[in-house]
């Protein structure tokens, strides 16, 4: 037995003499080479196509020619010593008490939950791991510390983390931070601007002030309040710093438009691949934008954004998308006036209540259940109990016009007669109908759901009328193609769906019916140059004015654009889509040149002339009453 513990004993001591021998020989030799290391990295930005495969923009990573140690500031040394590494110059790479610290935290938690990186640290994770948070890998950031430390001094060191550390939106070092933020050479800058970088870079995400001015605020004074405490600055020098307010130069360079683009795609890649990748992996990403449409669509829309600024309210904004009609590819996308006024994306973002655009897709369930246009109902006042509460609804001109078509009623987007549709129907059969072109919000059974209190973004409306356009058949909309690595492998692909909604008789009878606002609009405006195709819509207002929108087709494109404001709070009295975003939808559809310009009509179908009052059949075309109609 003693013989036996003699040799367990034995092997003991010569297992662990092996792991501290090996310890001692991997963190005192150079088995890393970290010039060469350096001089391979290589950054190869990703690229954005068009539909033409021209370049729209690319992520290219933010960075100048790496700033020397003896050119960088004292006082923006100092204030990432404060921030990220009170001991830098002293310890040998590593901080053990905050090691321990963290150790038994993760070792309570099972996990990585808590990190101890000194500046060093920071340096091998930057440049030479990856940010999973293992085990394994914080066992190799402190072999590759002690790497460091033997391999370059402390200036060299520090002169690698500040040329490289991350400030958010592919900025990289302290030199391309210092340009982007304030427009100046990290030489120039104050006390209070490199305690603004160095609080960015414990999370760019959260501090930096291109994202919350008010978060980093407070983490740029906890950084002085260190350097304070450090004696780095006298307590003039912090009294002063912490009262100067940060003012940065917010505007991302590019187009103002194509920025809405480019930061969803940056969101979406990142979600799917990770920052690094975008920004170095040099792939392609292939959209369905159109270039020449969407310049004629931006220049279109952001002057006449201006004009509506001008005559109602500067804080309005919009959106507009065009898809085309056959695949669903979206062509056109302008999230709003301009991307460094406001980021909110308009068109992918902001749900908001469609108002009189919801009648569509009523008077179709209404032909599905077996009614037609020349049905007549009658538009005089009513009033109804709605949650206990007496509810008297009203036209946009607070009149009746007695006896009328569903025609009519559809052209004149009459609501007494909407109402009374909806209730005739019933609804679950006008729900189960708006279901079936995708409108998968919220929709409450309330007699206002024919007013359009449904809630949807300007993308899905777009691609939920665009059944109509597409004859009866849904695709889901898309700006993304694919996605192509450095040696041209499809490693993403869209995969889309087709489904059919509507018979083509049906959809024949909306295409019709639909036809007429656009053929008013036409007499009534007067306009030298008309839209090259055929062409249908619909206006979409609110009764308390929230929004206000256009949606409409010709056979190859569905066009929708929509005005509001951001609060969604009301844009004004007596606002109206045909003052504000028709107008909008109508100069952007002159000015393309359409091949494909008749909308498919189902042959079974045949004209009559009906008055568009009574619905009586009539054999003669004489006055503005008498409207054609497909039975």
């Amino acid at each position: 037995m003693n013989k036996f513990l003699k040799y367990f004993y034995i092997s003991i001591f010569l297992f662990f003499s092996f792991l501290f021998g090996a310890f001692f020989y991997l963190i005192n030799h150079d088995w890393v080479d970290f010039q060469h290391e350096l001089a391979a990295k290589n950054d190869n930005p990703s690229v954005v196509l068009d539909d033409k495969n021209e370049v729209l923009f690319s992520f290219k990573l933010d960075k100048r020619d790496p700033v020397s140690y003896d050119k960088l500031p004292k006082v923006l040394i100092s204030a990432f010593v404060a921030a990220e590494d009170w001991n830098f110059f002293t310890h040998s790479g590593l901080a053990y008490k905050s090691m321990l610290r963290s150790l038994l935290v993760n070792i309570h938690k099972f996990r990585i939950v808590q990190g101890a990186s000194t500046i060093t640290q920071q340096v091998a994770k930057l440049l030479f791991l990856s940010q999973e948070r293992t085990f394994i890998r914080k066992i190799k950031d402190i072999f590759l510390s002690f790497q460091l430390e033997r391999q370059f001094t402390k200036e060299q060191i520090l002169e690698l983390y500040l040329n490289n550390v991350y400030f958010g939106r592919g900025i990289y070092g302290v030199a391309a931070a210092s340009q982007r933020m304030w427009g100046k050479e990290v030489k120039d800058i104050s006390l209070s601007e490199a305690a603004t970088l160095a609080a960015t870079a414990k999370s760019a995400l959260i501090y930096s002030p291109l994202n919350s001015i008010q978060k980093s605020i407070k983490r740029r004074n906890l950084v002085l309040n260190n350097m304070l405490k450090l004696n780095f600055i006298t307590d003039q020098e912090y009294k002063q710093a912490i009262n100067t307010k940060v003012f940065i130069n917010d505007k991302e360079p590019g187009d103002p438009v194509l920025l809405y683009i480019k930061e969803w795609i940056r969101n979406w890649a990142e979600s799917v691949w990770g920052k690094d990748v975008l920004y170095k992996a040099g792939y392609k990403i292939k959209t369905t934008i159109n270039l020449e449409k969407q310049k004629i669509a931006t220049d279109i829309f952001r002057k006449k954004i201006k004009d509506i600024r001008g005559r109602l309210d500067e804080k309005l904004n919009g959106g507009m998308i065009s898809i085309e009609a056959e695949s669903g590819k979206i062509k056109v996308l302008i999230g709003g006036f301009d991307f460094n006024e406001s980021q909110f994306n308009r068109v992918l973002q902001a749900k908001r209540q469609i108002g009189s655009a919801f009648k569509p897709f009523l008077y179709a369930s209404a032909i599905k259940a077996g009614m037609d246009m020349d049905d007549v109902l009658v538009d005089e006042a009513i009033e109804m109990e709605v949650g206990g509460t007496l509810w008297r609804p009203k036209n946009w001109n607070s009149e009746f016009a007695g006896e009328m078509t569903l025609l009519k009623a559809l052209t004149l987007s009459n609501n007494i007669i909407a109402i009374k549709l909806l209730l005739k129907l019933g609804y679950e059969h006008v729900i189960k109908w708006a279901k079936n072109f995708q409108i998968n919000t919220e929709l409450k059974p309330y007699p206002s759901l024919a007013l359009g209190t449904a809630e949807l973004t300007v993308k899905d409306l777009a691609t939920s009328f665009n059944v109509f356009a597409n004859n009866g058949y849904f695709v889901n909309s898309y700006f993304i193609e694919n996605v192509r690595d450095v040696w041209g492998k499809v490693i993403w692909k869209v995969k889309n769906k087709k489904i059919n909604v509507l018979d083509s008789i049906t959809n024949s009878k909306m295409i019709n019916a639909l036809s007429y606002r656009i053929e008013r609009a036409k007499d009534m405006l007067n306009y030298n140059k008309w839209i090259d195709a055929q062409a249908i819509g619909k206006t979409g207002s609110t009764n308390d004015a929230t929004s206000t929108w256009f949606i409409g087709s010709t056979p190859e494109l569905t066009t929708c654009v929509y005005i509001g404001r951001d609060d969604n709070s009301s844009v004004g009295k007596n606002v109206f889509a045909s003052s504000t975003v028709f107008p909008i939808w109508l100069d952007f559809n002159i000015n393309l040149n359409f091949e494909k310009k008749f909308f498919y009509y189902n042959p079974d179908l045949k004209e009559i002339n009906i008055n568009w009052n009574t619905g009586e059949k009539v054999y003669y075309n004489d006055g503005n009453d008498i409207v054609k109609i497909l039975k």
